[in-house]
């Protein structure tokens, strides 16, 4: 896995966002899923780096990226930092947290995004409504209102499975890059941290604004709330395509890196 030392340093207006460039032609950019950060695409960048310029930022208060003092947007950070590289358009290739990411930054900086792809993801009013994963966000609040470490990593580990397995059905090595990854990002904060998050509010209606192709990407295994959610943002984008990676749950691009990165080809090599 990559470490501090491979990563450049973007001074935005409210501290240093950290990011990894590597390759040359066209812009990628991967945007990871939440508590994470842009070590989850190790696996992906050495393939795409081959015919295009990768760039995998960490999100703001994630990774090695500053945390927020002052209120913010994930789509402004990213522009800024698309801006600060004069280096697009960009395809936007994000999973989960990071697919909302990509398609806030296309509805709020079209000019920026040339193409988009959501993995476990739609738009940001997406809401789980299975009991499940409500009962397991309503964990993870408490834990983390409460500083209890042990009982949020449990339950945040929860989630490569997802509802149908078990920690038993995973490469013990993809739950400890996912466990590394995520303690690194818990340790930046405390549990009486001021949340200066901004969202994006009503995504879904504004998608019709978007006239740059779009995949959706699921895992087989994951809900079928998901999958429809996929269904739905792709059908109502003039260019948009729906995409599963077969034996994986939420963390498609995690258990099946080959797989994923050959979809990414497939749909890079289309535009």
């Amino acid at each position: 896995m990559t470490d501090a030392s491979d990563l450049r340093s973007f001074p935005s207006a409210d501290g240093d966002l950290a990011y990894r460039d590597t390759g040359s032609g066209d812009l990628v950019v991967l945007l990871h899923s939440g508590f994470v950060d842009h070590r989850i695409w190790d696996d992906h960048v050495p393939a795409l780096a081959e015919r295009y310029r990768v760039i995998a930022p960490d999100t703001r208060g994630h990774g090695f990226s500053a945390n927020a003092t002052a209120p913010f947007r994930w789509a402004d950070d990213l522009a800024a930092l698309l801006r600060h590289l004069d280096a697009g358009p960009a395809v936007l290739v994000g999973l989960s947290m990071g697919g909302v990411i990509a398609t806030d930054t296309l509805l709020e900086h079209p000019a920026l995004v040339r193409a988009v792809v959501t993995a476990g993801a739609a738009t940001g009013d997406f809401r789980h409504t299975d009991p499940w994963h409500r009962e397991l966000q309503e964990t993870l609040a408490g834990a983390l209102a409460a500083g209890d470490v042990t009982t949020w990593l449990d339950a945040f580990l929860r989630l490569v499975p997802g509802p149908d397995r078990s920690a038993d059905d995973i490469d013990p090595e993809i739950l400890r890059r996912v466990r590394e990854m995520a303690l690194h990002t818990l340790s930046k904060h405390g549990p009486d941290e001021k949340d200066w998050l901004v969202r994006v509010t009503g995504s879904f209606d504004r998608v019709g604004e978007i006239r740059v192709p779009l995949l959706a990407v699921n895992g087989s295994l994951e809900p079928p709330e998901l999958h429809a959610a996929a269904e739905r943002l792709a059908a109502a984008v003039p260019d948009g395509r729906t995409a599963t990676v077969d034996g994986t749950g939420h963390y498609s691009a995690l258990e099946r890196p080959d797989a994923f990165t050959r979809l990414l080809l497939d749909f890079l090599a289309s535009l």
